[in-house]
């Protein structure tokens, strides 16, 4: 089987109603996923998203296609949220602010697992994806702090996953009894990352490649 590239994923596809139950499609399993993990049975996300078992295995040929799918969607809309904060002519912490409480409400964390299971954590959608998340994030920190209110012993590496890790626990444990709880802590460690630093960190700063070494 041929693998799409990135352009054929985000390409216009001709039928206006395909394109609606596609979206359902990665609505739901993008629901379930949190809510239940990646097993979830994909006759229960047909039942979600109201298709016919067929409409799902005519568009995401195995599990695989569609958990790459949902990640991708996540990572894109996570970008989108980048972007609108770039777009801001105000406040750039204020900015990098509503970018990181954005990217929490994605459920970035749920997500983790799927992106470290077995499928190609190579694949040239997730890869276009994870880098436009990427620079994008670089951007709008760079931007805080060239206004010197974002401290200089932070990265992009620390903000994601901060985000990751306190936006909810792994998926399938309750995990909606910590949402009251996720915006208040991010606060508290977006209130740690502004300039002048009251303390002196750890370590060293975590880039993107400190993330991938194995």
């Amino acid at each position: 089987m041929q693998t799409a590239t990135p352009e054929q994923r985000k390409a216009p596809r001709p039928r206006a109603d395909a394109l609606r139950n596609r979206e359902r499609i990665v609505t739901a399993a993008r629901e379930m996923f949190v809510e239940h993990g990646p097993e979830v049975p994909l006759d229960e996300i047909a039942r979600r998203a109201g298709v016919g078992n067929a409409t799902v295995y005519r568009n995401f040929p195995d599990r695989d296609a569609l958990v790459r799918e949902v990640v991708c969607s996540v990572m894109d809309r996570t970008a989108a949220a980048a972007e609108l904060a770039l777009a801001e002519t105000g406040d750039a912490f204020e900015a990098l602010e509503r970018f990181v409480h954005a990217a929490a409400d994605e459920r970035i964390s749920a997500l983790c697992p799927m992106v470290s299971s077995t499928f190609d954590k190579h694949h040239p959608d997730l890869e276009a994806a994870r880098e436009r998340v990427e620079s994008q994030v670089a951007e709008v920190m760079d931007r805080a702090r060239a206004a010197g209110q974002l401290r200089s012993d932070v990265d992009v590496g620390d903000v994601m996953i901060a985000v990751a890790q306190l936006s909810r626990p792994p998926a399938g444990t309750d995990c909606f009894r910590a949402d009251p709880f996720v915006h208040r802590h991010l606060q508290l460690f977006l209130d740690g990352l502004r300039a002048p630093a009251r303390s002196v960190l750890p370590g060293t700063a975590v880039t993107l490649e400190d993330l991938r070494q194995p």
